[in-house]
């Protein structure tokens, strides 16, 4: 008889859901750049992305599964409305086209968490700083997107602040 596999921990739990919004990020973009579809993308990263091995010895994250295809379903399905939450977050000057595809997917993500599930806003900002530290290490990219996704929080549940 088998056990039954153990559920993780707290703190692997967390690093796991980080791991699937990066993920996320990362399949909103492919999905714009490369005009694949949701399956396809999705697909991909399930079956090649997580948990890969990046080079000998170093394994990626395995992501929550079900928080990544949450992230990227309801970023699909609510595309238009958090677009304009993003654009109304912006400087007039730079709509949403303007902006850099890897911010643009990163919005799509914390918007979709923001609109479409009960996750706090304050941890959906936080947690998708740390996506733009990670694409961004030395820019000044994790400040705007802190400023925007505030912004955006504070449309989407304004309950929360």
């Amino acid at each position: 008889m088998t056990a039954a596999p153990a559920e993780p921990s707290g703190n692997l739990k967390r690093r796991m859901k980080s791991a699937s919004r990066l993920y996320a990020v990362q399949a909103l973009y492919q999905m714009e750049v490369t005009d694949q579809g949701f399956e396809k993308v999705k697909r991909e990263f399930l079956d090649f992305r997580f948990g890969a091995e990046i080079e000998e010895g170093v394994e990626l994250l395995d992501g929550d599964i079900d928080l990544f295809v949450e992230i990227l379903s309801e970023a699909i399905n609510w595309q238009a409305r958090i677009d304009q939450m993003t654009d109304r977050a912006l400087v007039a000057k730079w709509p949403i086209t303007r902006i850099d595809p890897t911010l643009r997917a990163l919005f799509r993500a914390a918007g979709a968490e923001l609109v479409a599930t009960d996750a706090p806003p304050r941890v959906v900002i936080s947690e998708y700083v740390e996506v733009a530290r990670a694409f961004f290490p030395e820019g000044r990219e994790p400040k705007f997107v802190n400023a925007v996704l505030d912004h955006m929080a504070r449309e989407a549940r304004p309950e929360a602040f």
